[in-house]
């Protein structure tokens, strides 16, 4: 918005060419979502206290989990109000890509709140069923799939990282393929969420990440220079990724141990349904599988445990998503956490490696 009312005065007021520049519009929009965060958040919390949307939590459980029952949760509304702002402040609104990934955080975030409803007014933490959260979360994820694929043929040259002559086009299986990530990722971000600032940080570090990647892919010098997809326009999601960086930031905040107020699912289903589509748009959807390492873990923990629970009847792990294990192993809650991060942090310094090594 800031950029069709200043940057056409730049002619009476030089100093207005910086809004040409995405690095000065990102920057922008980080400070921009950090403030928001930070100024709503106390008036914010107050008002979940007051409206009593507490945190139901599990009762097989950890029981030093029991004592956060009734912390305010929807936290995640804050950062999506915060990221939504931001972005409309200091994007290009003519740029498709942003729609589309505000899209899919918007509309994934409706199953989060529908989720997290549910579970508060039905005083449990089951929430939603897992049929009702998978069709919700195909029919909005093939929504946007079919946009992007169907209506802009995006390409559907399989990109894998490391060998720049293996890009195999997988055409219509790769509707599939955007599928699993855009749910996959959704849906792993959430298994995160269950510790006071664990899943925040991993996802600040893959959004600062995939900004670097939106950047470089939307500039066909650097795309031709790195032998990385160049996909026309999509560095515009550098504003996004940077808004979606800072407002984790102001979240955190609050969110870290103990923490004031929960991100729930409205913010945790969001957040990883826009990191996967930012994945496709980009063409690096295996990239985020590296980067988003922890993610992936969390996940293949709770796959694993079902799996040999109902083959054996015996469990891997004591309890899933793994960081319960880890707690229930004698790990205090903030030393889980901080080492979830340190992991995180060498991951994206990995995704960033492939750039180079191709």
């Amino acid at each position: 918005m800031l950029l069709y009312f200043l940057y056409p005065l730049r002619d009476s007021f030089h100093a207005l060419q910086v809004f040409r520049y995405l690095t000065f519009r990102s920057l922008g929009a980080g400070i921009t979502a950090l403030v928001i965060c930070l100024a709503l958040g106390p008036r914010f919390i107050a008002i979940l206290k007051g409206k009593q949307y507490g945190q139901q939590v599990r009762d097989d459980g950890p029981q030093s989990h029991l004592k956060k029952t009734g912390t305010p949760t929807m936290g995640g509304i804050l950062i999506l109000l915060s990221v939504t702002l931001s972005v409309l402040l200091w994007a290009d609104l003519s740029n498709s890509y942003i729609w589309i990934v505000l899209a899919s955080m918007v509309s994934f975030g409706f199953i989060g709140w529908l989720d997290d409803y549910k579970k508060i007014k039905e005083a449990n933490s089951k929430g939603l069923s897992e049929r009702a959260k998978m069709t919700l979360q195909t029919l909005f994820a093939g929504a946007l799939i079919a946009v992007l694929f169907g209506v802009m043929q995006l390409d559907t040259h399989l990109n894998i990282p490391f060998f720049r002559d293996i890009n195999p086009n997988i055409s219509y299986g790769y509707w599939i393929f955007a599928w699993l990530v855009i749910v996959g990722s959704s849906n792993a971000v959430n298994l995160t969420d269950g510790l006071d600032g664990l899943a925040i940080g991993p996802i600040m570090t893959t959004a600062l990440t995939f900004g670097i990647f939106a950047y470089l892919s939307g500039n066909i010098q650097f795309a031709d220079y790195l032998f990385i997809p160049y996909v026309k326009d999509s560095g515009e999601l550098a504003i996004l990724c940077a808004a979606m960086v800072c407002a984790g930031m102001g979240f955190l905040w609050f969110n870290t141990y103990p923490a004031q107020v929960f991100m729930g699912d409205v913010g945790a289903l969001a957040l990883g349904a826009a990191l996967g589509t930012m994945a496709v748009i980009t063409r690096n959807e295996i990239v985020l599988a590296l980067v988003g390492g922890i993610f992936v873990l969390e996940a293949v923990s709770v796959m694993t445990q079902r799996i040999s629970y109902k083959l054996t009847k015996k469990r891997v792990f004591r309890m899933a998503p793994i960081h319960h294990h880890f707690e229930l192993s004698g790990w205090a809650e903030p030393q889980i956490t901080v080492r979830f991060w340190i992991i995180s942090l060498v991951l994206a310094m990995l995704g960033l490696a492939t750039l180079k090594l191709r």
